[in-house]
């Protein structure tokens, strides 16, 4: 009995380990299987410490400008998580803004562009706090200049570190935007003017996925700085009425996004002639 149980255990063994290849090769879709790769830190050990260092060296420069700031009540100052908080801001910073002028631009554009760099959320308070502030033509420079150097920042920390954490977060999103950058290279920047007019694809994910899948800084520079132009004006401009505005959600109606889609299809429209006459 124990001559016949040896070769059957060899053989069981034997069926096991064929499994176990098969099941390689394949690929395993088992959640099980999965969960390693999705539990995995993407970043290694460089690439943290990379992005720590710049971190802290934006954080250390927003400290010294903190410092040049002149005496105010900074206990009462907190970044913005709602139109109410926005509100009280507007109340507190108004005068500060009006008496120290330069200081406070600096203090401004130092806070967004660290904010922007580093997908901290609340950017678009700050946008409604400068139209609140300075009004709509000078609100509307700063936020867009401010919007493009931290999305021009964040592209280059992408640069560095950015592959790994979109590849994990966005895996097909990013394919799918690999696929169409693909198919318009010739025509990029009007594609690229389409997705920062409209909200087809978050701003963030653009920010990051952009060196990722290898568009130009040029052309990201300018598809940046032109198209955010439309919906920061609306933001500015909403911010003159704030004690009108509920919600954040009211900026955006229906109305607006078909306004944002016509202006977005006609940058695009000259990518699509193209391809169109291509196809004939």
């Amino acid at each position: 009995m124990s001559s016949m149980a040896a070769p059957r255990s060899a053989v069981g063994e034997s069926v096991r380990i064929v499994l176990i290849d098969e099941d390689e090769e394949n690929g395993d879709d088992s959640p099980s299987a999965k969960r390693p790769k999705l539990d995995r830190f993407p970043l290694t050990r460089w690439e943290i410490v990379a992005s720590l260092s710049v971190f802290f060296i934006f954080s250390a420069g927003l400290f010294c400008v903190y410092l040049t700031m002149p005496a105010a009540d900074f206990g009462k100052l907190k970044l913005p998580r709602s139109i109410s908080d926005l509100r009280l801001l507007k109340d507190h910073l108004g005068s500060y803004a009006k008496d120290y002028p330069a200081q406070f631009i600096l203090g401004y554009c130092s806070i967004y562009i660290f904010m922007q760099t580093f997908m901290i959320p609340g950017t678009i308070f700050m946008s409604l706090l400068a139209g609140a502030l300075f009004g709509v033509i000078r609100g509307l420079l700063l936020v867009v200049f401010n919007a493009t150097a931290g999305a021009s920042s964040c592209y280059f920390l992408s640069k560095l570190i950015g592959r790994p954490i979109v590849s994990w977060l966005w895996p097909e999103k990013l394919r799918f935007f690999q696929a169409e950058i693909a198919k318009r290279r010739d025509k990029l920047l009007n594609y690229m003017l389409f997705l920062r007019i409209t909200p087809s694809l978050p701003n963030l994910f653009i920010n990051l996925a952009s060196p990722i899948v290898d568009i130009p800084f040029h052309i990201f520079f300018l598809a940046t700085l032109i198209g955010l132009i439309p919906a920061s004006y609306i933001t500015v401009r909403a911010g003159l009425a704030l004690g009108d505005l509920k919600s954040v959600k009211d900026l955006y109606d229906f109305k607006t996004l078909c306004v944002l889609f016509l202006i977005g299809f006609i940058f695009i429209c000259p990518a699509l002639l193209k391809r169109k006459k291509i196809y004939e």
